[in-house]
């Protein structure tokens, strides 16, 4: 399905739907730089198989949506001072991109969905139901963490992965994509070609760095979010690997300590991704999970 693009939120959301739209709408809300596509299709189809309407969209900065302009400080003096919790200057935080995901439903609408956030899509997720409870019919949490500096923290590797220089042509990019995944990723379930094939179509789509450098400092300027999370009264899962040295276990056991009631699922082998091998898991937590709420 070709992506089309919607007014939301001063900008530009490019998104596709899938689905029956009088069934539940369900919200992919996609990671650090990646896109829409990053969603594999086979998922998107196994949540429509069990009656969902879904939603998946290119973040603000990456794939077709809009992207943003630099406020003009250096990224890495920028990046230290928001760690250590000083005030910055930043392009957009957190919330302007929770925001635009209530924007996009709005434009489609669609008044409440059961929203699933990836990584920095699963911190953004966490922002929609905080600063939008009414509109968030269920949370799933996969891989991410709550903002507190004591959890979820990356190992020195993944680090470099994050902070390595930016690729200058093509074929650059795609082999940084594909070590970053072998970094990252899932160690049993690494398929380098199909890692490879999903590389060079996330380029062709969208290549866009600045854009991730600015994600970066969306998510460093934009705090903890431990006291709303605490104060949510959504049905929540939470899902993470206890292989995943991006955002490391810790940040998946705080998130599910902190929602009430919130379920825990920590899949054995898992990294920081979403394999074949693990993604019917991943459907049926979220499908469960939709099952409780009554609308």
């Amino acid at each position: 399905m070709p992506s089309a693009l919607a007014p939301a939120n001063g900008i530009e959301i490019a998104y596709e739907t899938y689905g029956n739209p009088a069934d539940p709408p369900l919200l992919l809300v996609m990671g650090l730089g990646a896109q829409l596509i990053a969603w594999p299709v086979d998922m998107v189809h196994a949540f429509v198989d069990r009656g969902f309407f879904v939603v998946r969209y290119d973040n603000r900065d990456v794939g077709l949506s809009t992207k943003c302009a630099d406020v003009g400080a250096d990224f890495l003096t920028t990046f230290m001072q928001a760690a250590q919790g000083e005030p910055v200057e930043v392009s957009y935080r957190l919330t302007d991109m929770a925001a635009d995901g209530m924007a996009l439903l709005d434009y489609l609408g669609i008044a409440s969905a059961h929203v699933v956030g990836a990584s920095m899509g699963g911190m953004i997720a966490q922002t929609m139901a905080i600063e939008y409870p009414t509109r968030v019919r269920s949370l799933t949490s996969i891989m991410s963490t709550t903002g507190e500096s004591e959890v979820g923290m990356p190992t020195p590797e993944a680090v470099a992965v994050l902070l390595r220089p930016v690729a200058t042509t093509r074929q650059g990019a795609i082999d940084a994509s594909v070590e970053g995944s072998r970094m990252i990723g899932s160690p049993a379930f690494f398929d380098e070609a199909d890692i490879r094939r999903r590389a060079e179509a996330a380029y062709e789509r969208c290549y866009n760095p600045a854009g991730v450098a600015r994600q970066i400092l969306a998510i460093a300027a934009s705090g903890s979010r431990a006291e709303g999370l605490g104060q949510l009264n959504i049905p929540a899962v939470v899902i993470h690997g206890d292989l995943d040295p991006l955002v490391a276990p810790s940040g998946g056991q705080r998130t599910a300590e902190l929602i009430p009631g919130a379920r825990l699922i920590m899949i054995e082998g898992m990294g920081h991704d979403l394999p074949p091998a693990m993604m019917a898991q991943v459907v049926e937590a979220v499908t469960a999970l939709a099952s409780r709420v009554r609308v």
